[in-house]
């Protein structure tokens, strides 16, 4: 069976810094993209950012210059460097490896204060 978990969430001041981790294992095969979405309260669960097996990294424009995404292809990992956060970056944060279907964690909490 295929596990996606995500860690390193927590509660940081606005301008700090967090990293998150994923971590995928099980019989997923090769994966084709391993992206990072999140969902604050009452609002749906948006994209932030990816990797594809090729390399080609995306951002929402709303994180652009703030966060960085990257993949350890040998291992099966995905880290989201977060920096010069920000209140509105509050939510769960969710790993999500695509290997021909959807594989999602379960998602990781971080909170912003002001």
């Amino acid at each position: 069976q295929v596990q996606v978990v995500e860690s390193g969430g927590g509660l940081v001041q606005a301008g700090g810094s967090l990293r998150l981790s994923c971590a995928v294992s099980g019989p997923i095969g090769s994966i084709a993209a391993m992206g990072w979405y999140r969902q604050a309260p009452g609002k749906q669960r948006e994209f932030v950012g990816r990797v594809t097996s090729g390399g080609a990294i995306k951002y929402a424009d709303s994180v652009k210059g703030r966060f960085t995404a990257s993949r350890d292809y040998a291992k099966d990992t995905a880290s989201l460097q977060m920096n010069s956060l920000k209140p509105e970056d509050t939510g769960v944060y969710y790993c999500k490896a695509y290997s021909g279907s959807d594989y999602w964690g379960q998602g990781t909490q971080v909170t912003v204060s002001s």
